[in-house]
């Protein structure tokens, strides 16, 4: 592969990086991994059950897993074998190696997040490296394995070697577009349109270090539905079982609310729709940001990347809703009609994708509503 450009690496180059080294993996990589600007990492044959979430901190993953920490208890529970599946019970934390493995250059990094499925699920996973101190950042130049942390945390889930629950990235130099190249861009191409397909007006449209979207209470084209919240003690979810399971084993829908307010209970799980929708462009990738918690202590996402062509396909589609994983911490909080809850980011591709996301693979959300994750039956 020729000198790295600046820039999120589109599939072509994650593919190159594949044959020249950079990416390897335990298991031969298989095309539908590679995405139109990431790489679906797989779990390996092993879960750690864990007795805490951790950091190995300038020492390698496997040596933290393996000594003895200040009350000479193991971290380790138990050892689960992933080759004929296991089911991740709620409330605990896991660690899984990945069968991917980096041997990146110098001028190359990373960076990880969860798949959309996974964040729909309520899944809380986390990429960590050797000796790193930061969840989901993998150093420029990183070479050795990487792991997982997974915490299923609304329903009991099962999991099999090769199953795909966090995405990566490659970068090379600056990739993030400041607020003054993203109003350049949204005056050439609105990135962002409203349920009747007009463009978000600049009198109407928020850029601050990054888009600013916020919820739909309106239930306008969802008969009324304007959320889900995860019931309290469901049935466990096969990962693998696509398009199998009832959504009232699951899921209690909620109805419109008289007044353009709802109040999330604290510590529930809740599926929400984004008042506007959003494209990116196929130069682009975009990846949803935390918010300042100051606007409230509410967490609106676990999965965070898109794709270039998400919501704009070949050019035909104006826009699609970004489904919202949503959790209200600690107190009950209210949200408004249109009240801002996320802000997305864009990062210029280093060169165009072969691919772009809804055309010439199949893409399971490009034109959501109000959507559960792919395990879930559709009306």
């Amino acid at each position: 592969m020729s000198a790295v450009r600046a820039g999120v690496l589109p599939d072509h180059a994650l593919r190159a990086a594949a044959r020249d080294g950079w990416i390897t993996a335990s298991t031969p990589l298989a095309d539908v991994q590679f995405q139109p600007s990431s790489l679906d990492l797989r779990l390996g044959a092993v879960a750690y059950q864990l007795r805490a979430s951790f950091l190995p901190y300038r020492q390698p993953v496997q040596t933290r897993l393996t000594q003895k920490d200040f009350t000479d208890v193991d971290l380790v529970i138990d050892e689960l074998s992933l080759a004929s599946g296991a089911t991740l019970q709620r409330g605990s934390v896991y660690l899984i190696p990945l069968l991917e493995s980096l041997a990146l250059p110098r001028e190359v990094r990373g960076r990880c997040n969860p798949k959309s499925t996974t964040g729909r699920l309520d899944i809380f996973t986390r990429v960590i490296a050797d000796d790193t101190v930061r969840f989901d950042e993998i150093d420029a130049g990183y070479r050795g394995p990487l792991y997982v942390e997974v915490s299923p945390q609304s329903f009991p889930v099962r999991v099999y070697a090769g199953t795909s629950l966090s995405q990566l990235r490659l970068m090379a130099g600056a990739t993030t577009l400041s607020d003054t190249a993203l109003e350049r861009l949204y005056r050439e191409t609105p990135l962002l349109f409203d349920d009747d397909d007009q463009p978000i007006s600049a009198t109407r449209r928020v850029i601050s270090d990054g888009l600013c979207m916020g919820v739909d209470l309106s239930g306008r084209h969802t008969d009324g539905i304007i959320g889900y919240r995860a019931h309290a003690n469901p049935p466990v979810v096969d990962l693998n079982k696509v398009g199998f399971y009832d959504p009232q084993d699951f899921w209690e829908p909620i109805k419109r609310p008289n007044r353009d307010a709802y109040i999330l209970e604290a510590n529930r799980f809740y599926i929400l729709a984004s008042k506007e929708r959003i494209r990116v462009p196929p130069p682009y990738a975009a990846e949803m940001v935390v918010y300042d918690a100051g606007a409230g202590e509410i967490r609106t996402h676990y999965a965070g990347f898109f794709d270039p062509g998400f919501g704009f396909g070949a050019g035909a589609v104006l826009g699609t809703k970004v489904v919202m994983e949503v959790r209200a911490r600690e107190v009950p909080f209210m949200v408004y009609d249109g009240q801002t809850s996320f802000k997305v980011g864009l990062e210029r591709l280093a060169a165009p994708p072969d691919r772009v996301y809804g055309v010439g693979l199949g893409s399971s959300y490009q034109h959501q509503t109000l959507t559960l994750s792919k395990h879930f039956r559709r009306p």
